[in-house]
């Protein structure tokens, strides 16, 4: 449904752009000829370049209305916003150089035409942001309201109006809770009636969306809402309830005019591996070059403190379950097991070395697991690995276990830098590890690198 606020806000955002647009050509001219670059023949006069000032608006209108920047809808991200812009500005240098070579106008160079294409980026990307900033600014103080109903009263349905009520920058409203079948456990919620009830509930209380926050068992009801909103011109959006099926995130796509929902696909692919990659090749070799004296010292203490090897190696998994040798500063006896078998470590354990306990509170006996991550067995960031003794137990009793090996193992993770490592709980360590995977960035690898030096180096639980 267009609504005439709607078609207002994109006036005015098709109106700054255009104006942007001026600007940054305007601007292009002066950064190109500023003197800052050669210039291989005469400077032309600044009329050449103001006279095409009204074609450049008219393509820029175009071109950004051709890549849907005029879509307005209230849950768009700055992501979205900058992919919009990204897709706009490269068809409006490509009309623009195409119009500029049928006109043989003589103002245009490649130069320019750069410059123009990254001051137009800048500017209309701060003009959207500014115009965005304004309306959350105002639908936080109540103005410009969207009302919403949710369909359903369960976990998905009360996460929803949770999230609606504290993103008060969209300007979400929810005037309450459909249900068809009420219960006891939804007695503290707000429900204003049954299905049946929607079309007179949308007329009373001016509903702008609709969230269908059915559970799966009861999905075969979203048929009916849409049958019911079928005579009302309202937003309809379903609400998946599907986290724990998932395991890692969700993805659609169309195939042959199918939507196609992805509920087991790891974000990391393409370039998100590079980028990875690379990241953990350069910041461990700066590490190993600013650690090799601290590495050594602690070598000679393993050493001379307990007869045995200084490594220790064991077999963990990794990447889609596959086994590699793991390396540690031996903080234990060489025979710590023997009598055992495969145990984890626990308070007060006499099986480890005379700097062994140090080692493993101080987390300096991960140390060479940095070789893992030169060799590619291993992140720096990202899931403990465990050993595979235990992933057979593991993989039977914890929902969604095996979902974390759809990423390389860290020497540090999400769930290590807020306190769950140690004899903590497996289920919590799984749900911050799968909240890892799927909001995985490289800004929140840097952000869970700098936790770990200063919060996540000393820990309680680790024994």
């Amino acid at each position: 449904m267009i609504k005439r606020r709607s078609q207002t806000l994109s006036a005015w955002i098709c109106l700054c752009d255009v104006l942007s647009v001026g600007v940054a050509w305007i601007g292009a001219y002066y950064l190109r000829f500023s003197g800052l670059f050669p210039i291989p023949k005469e400077q032309p006069p600044l009329e050449w370049c103001l006279d095409a000032i009204p074609l450049v608006m008219a393509l820029a209108a175009l071109a950004f209305w051709l890549t849907k920047n005029y879509e307005i809808q209230r849950l768009r991200r700055l992501r979205e916003e900058l992919w919009a812009v990204l897709k706009g500005v490269p068809l409006l240098v490509l009309m623009t150089s195409g119009a500029a070579f049928f006109l043989q106008d003589d103002y245009v160079s490649r130069g320019a035409m750069a410059a123009f294409a990254v001051l137009s980026i800048v500017i209309v990307l701060i003009s959207r942001r500014l115009t965005w900033w304004g309306i959350h600014f105002l639908r936080r103080r109540g103005y410009n309201p969207s009302f919403t109903v949710i369909i359903g009263t369960g976990r998905t349905a009360r996460k929803t109006a949770t999230a609606l009520r504290s993103a008060t920058w969209m300007g979400f409203r929810n005037v309450g809770f459909i249900e068809d079948n009420p219960t006891r456990w939804s007695s503290d919620l707000d429900i204003i009636g049954t299905t049946h009830d929607l079309p007179a509930l949308i007329d009373k209380y001016t509903i702008d969306h609709v969230f269908i926050c059915l559970p799966m068992n009861r999905f075969h009801e979203s048929r009916k809402v849409f049958d019911v909103l079928s005579q009302k011109m309202v937003d309809v959006r379903l609400v998946a309830d599907v986290p724990n099926l998932a395991g890692i995130t969700l993805t659609t796509t169309f195939f042959e005019g199918m939507p196609i929902v992805g509920l087991r696909e790891s974000p990391h692919y393409g370039v998100n591996i590079w980028v990875k990659r690379v990241m953990d090749i350069l910041l461990v070799s700066l590490a190993l070059v600013i650690l090799s004296p601290l590495l050594l010292l602690i070598a000679i203490l393993v050493k001379l403190t307990s007869k045995g090897p200084v490594f220790f190696r064991q077999e963990r998994c990794g990447l889609n379950g596959e086994s590699f040798q793991m390396l540690k500063f031996r903080s234990m006896r060489v025979d710590a097991e023997a009598a055992t078998g495969p145990v984890w470590a626990a308070k007060g354990d006499d099986r480890k070395t005379r700097i062994g306990g140090f080692l493993r509170k101080t987390s300096l006996d991960e140390l060479p697991q940095f070789w893992n991550v030169l060799r590619g067995d291993m992140s720096i960031v990202g899931p403990r690995p465990e050993r595979p003794v235990f992933i057979e137990e593991f993989r039977t009793t914890i929902p969604n276990y095996m979902a974390r090996h759809a990423v390389k193992c860290g020497i540090t993770g999400w769930a290590q830098v807020n306190g769950w490592r140690g004899n903590t709980s497996l289920r919590k360590r799984i749900q911050y590890d799968l909240y890892y995977i799927v909001h995985w960035n490289p800004w929140f690898d840097l952000k869970i690198m700098w936790m770990t030096v200063w919060n996540g180096l000393v820990h309680r639980n680790a024994y």
